[in-house]
């Protein structure tokens, strides 16, 4: 039983691998500020819930984007598991299939993302991970990370505007039916979530024209069902692909987990 743990900017993504299959999801509010024993208890919990031992987890893995968080969670896996979790960074990086770019840069989720599409679709594409922030991850078909391309993810961009501006506010992130707004509400989900599939599709089409090939790209993250009219345009929608780099990335440092 293998559980990984993607500690991100908005939630920490917790799942369980039991025989062949993600057992449970799970999520937690990232919030820096709350003391280890928060965490602790919140996972201690999912746990009792789902009626699963502690003691039946082998391996842990863990990839952080949110430094301040990560000594936090290693205690937590410390006491709930007593076992030293596996961190995805620089250290490990010389121990997987595939070639890491600039690895004190690059963040350890985009490495988990070029893992699981190098593992599961054995070609070169780009993984474009809905979050917090909005990333285009290429990697070749022969397990090099080829770039990075970064943007605010929707909600940021929405938090930003509505934040910034006194007389608009928080809507919910779906897909108008004109791209004419005729209030306020319809006004911002024209310009965010029509604007952004536009966005996506000219990252993808210059990441292609730049590499010469229609490489396949591939949706990932908890905002990749907000674009609807992007489903077709996607060769997989695949929200376990995060969780699922770090399975595979647990599995070569560790082969017997």
């Amino acid at each position: 039983m293998l559980l990984a743990i993607d500690i991100g900017n908005s939630d920490i993504t917790l799942g369980l691998w039991v025989n062949e299959n993600w057992l449970h999801h799970w999520r937690i509010p990232s919030k820096p500020d709350q003391p280890e024993i928060y965490y602790g208890v919140k996972i201690r919990e999912f746990f009792l819930e789902s009626t699963v031992s502690l003691n039946t987890v082998q391996t842990v893995v863990i990839s952080s984007v949110v430094p301040s968080l990560n000594e936090k969670i290693k205690g937590v896996i410390r006491t709930l598991f007593q076992q030293e979790p596996i961190v995805v960074g620089p250290k490990i990086y010389d121990d997987l299939p595939i070639t890491v770019l600039n690895p004190y840069e690059i963040g350890s989720d985009l490495v988990a993302n070029a893992m699981g599409a190098f593992v599961k679709y054995k070609q070169t594409c780009i993984v474009v991970d809905f979050g917090t922030a909005l990333t285009f991850t290429t990697i070749s078909g022969e397990g090099k990370i080829l770039g990075v391309s970064i943007v605010p993810g929707l909600r940021t961009a929405l938090k930003a505007l509505t934040q910034n501006a006194a007389k608009l506010f928080d809507v919910p992130l779906e897909i108008p039916k004109s791209a004419l707004g005729t209030n306020t509400v319809t006004a911002i989900q024209s310009g965010i979530v029509i604007g952004y599939e536009g966005l996506v599709r000219k990252m993808v089409e210059a990441i292609r024209t730049e590499l010469g090939i229609e490489c396949p790209a591939i949706a990932t993250g908890g905002l990749s069902f907000v674009i609807t009219p992007l489903s077709s345009f996607f060769y997989a929608i695949d929200p376990s692909l995060t969780l699922d780099g770090l399975r595979y990335i647990a599995k070569a440092v560790k082969p017997d987990s």
